[in-house]
């Protein structure tokens, strides 16, 4: 029996590999064994030339995630991430899907789970889209040296010309930090966050975790977020933030609820939550006050009523195969903001079969709401966001030519903070303190430096959106809301170019 449990062994695809001749172990380096938080490398004791007990880094082969924090952290440059992964000769039965079998026979059992977003293989749209840039009979624009405006206004609009608008989310660039709750990452990332938005001038989302008390500073910049759960949610929350978020769904897990593990529920976390230190906190799939957009009207106004009409209210969904009737039914029910997530929209943890298999992209999902919503004439009711798969400010520009007024990021966030996206966000053991508040590796995140990369983030994409939108010879961004003439696909079949609203490049 003992032989057989050797079946289910899984030799992780990657490995440190150490530059003895570099490595300063004789010196009594161990800086790696310590930066190491999934336990991967160890110190092994050998008995150097003079006699001496030395200890000499060893890679234990059970644990590394490629998180690449060995390899940053290494004084001497002597540690690389070897790729070594399982090989089949099989071309149907390939290494990933038999190394899931084994997990799930083996030791491991149950729902797999993983971090971030979606992997694929479905296509990415934006990859299949270019701009259509001027050049001649209409003179591309000069960003350096002329005005150029990208501020964004999200809210409802008036129905016409001199009639009266909603309250508004005023952002500077069109770029807002995506819902990541208190417990899911660590409270410096928030505040991190929360000074980032202030000092550039847009939004952060809490996530479904409630605020904590010392970012209440920062409402001016707050989404806060009403999930199935209620998290920290009373008046007291709400009337702390610049607008309320109703989460019906992500796009990392459509139709099922969220758990933070109660490991994870320390004291803050749970007083921030209002929930027991220590247990579970579990987001049933369903609002058990919403099964129909007629509750969920009755939500919207509730909550309006709560802040006597002064913030817009918003409602966030996961991008579905039928989005386009769900938003015209939220865009009647009365939200302000609709924000729809893709199915590459990143997240602590998710069974890896929903993560992998249900949603569809965003760039499909947002191009069908805001047609749908233009054909019914009530478009500017309701301002959309979209999220979900954003890699860069190109996409962010895309997204807005196919109808978004503006975006969320997530896993941008994290990266820029130094994410090396391992997948191992759900474990506790970030390797770079971002999606853990255990003492001793929360605190590698400097709230300073983090505050500066995410605005250096936002900054360098506000001026990349100005020079993209410079070549097309436009100046301002409300002009490209929406405007898909502006891009042209490539290697999209009719059916894609359909759905999008553009035209294949060189039509």
């Amino acid at each position: 029996m003992n032989e057989m449990k050797n079946n289910w062994k899984i030799i992780p695809d990657f490995h440190p590999e150490f530059d003895l001749e570099r490595c300063d172990y004789e010196n009594g380096c161990n800086i790696c064994a310590k930066e190491c938080s999934f336990g991967e490398i160890s110190l092994k004791p050998v008995k150097g030339r003079d006699g001496e007990v030395y200890y000499k880094p060893w890679a234990n082969l059970t644990a590394c995630n490629a998180c690449q924090r060995c390899v940053k952290m290494c004084p001497q440059n002597a540690i690389h991430i070897n790729s070594s992964p399982m090989h089949s000769s099989h071309g149907y039965w390939t290494p990933y899907h038999i190394g899931n079998i084994w997990r799930q026979a083996g030791s491991e059992g149950g729902v797999l789970l993983v971090g971030t977003g979606a992997t694929g293989p479905q296509k990415r749209y934006f990859d299949h889209m270019m701009f259509d840039a001027c050049q001649v009979t209409n003179p591309s624009i000069d960003p350096l040296r002329e005005p150029m405006e990208i501020r964004r206004y999200l809210g409802r609009k008036p129905e016409h010309y001199g009639g009266e608008a909603g309250p508004q989310l005023k952002l500077e660039v069109p770029v807002m930090f995506g819902a990541m709750s208190f417990g899911a990452v660590n409270l410096r990332v928030q505040k991190a966050e929360a000074r980032a938005t202030q000092s550039v001038g847009t939004y952060w989302n809490t996530g479904e975790g409630g605020l904590h008390r010392d970012l209440k500073k920062y409402s001016g910049n707050t989404i806060v977020q009403v999930a199935s759960g209620r998290f920290g949610v009373s008046e007291k929350y709400l009337k702390s933030a610049a607008a309320v978020e109703i989460k019906i769904g992500q796009g990392a897990k459509p139709g099922i609820g969220g758990h933070l593990p109660g490991e994870k529920v320390l004291k803050a976390i749970s007083e921030t939550r209002m929930i027991p230190e220590g247990t579970d906190a579990l987001s049933p799939a369903p609002h058990h006050d919403i099964y129909s957009i007629e509750d969920l009207r009755q939500l919207i106004f509730a909550i309006k009523e709560a802040m006597e009409y002064e913030v817009p209210v918003s409602v966030k969904i996961a991008a579905v195969h039928n989005v386009a009737p769900i938003v015209s039914g939220i865009a009647r029910a009365g939200a302000d903001i609709i924000t729809i997530d893709g199915f590459r929209g990143g997240t602590g943890a998710t069974p890896l079969q929903i993560r992998q298999n249900t949603g569809i992209p965003i760039e499909l999902a947002i191009s069908a709401a805001d047609t749908r919503l233009r054909e019914e004439g009530i478009r500017e009711t309701v301002s959309l966001v979209a999220s979900g798969g954003i890699q860069c400010s190109s996409d962010v520009l895309k997204a807005i030519c196919l109808g978004a007024d503006a975006v969320y990021v997530g896993t941008p966030v994290l990266i820029a903070l130094g994410c090396g996206v391992c997948q191992r966000c759900f474990s506790g053991k970030c390797p770079y303190g971002i999606t853990t508040n255990k003492p001793g590796l929360a605190e590698r995140i400097d709230v300073k430096d983090a505050t500066r990369a995410l605005t250096n983030l936002l900054h360098a994409w506000g001026e990349e959106i100005k020079e993209l939108m410079g070549s097309m010879g436009i100046s301002a961004i409300e002009a490209l809301r929406g405007n898909r003439d502006r891009i042209r696909g490539v290697g999209l079949n009719e059916e894609e170019l359909k759905i999008l609203g553009i035209k294949h490049a060189g039509a």
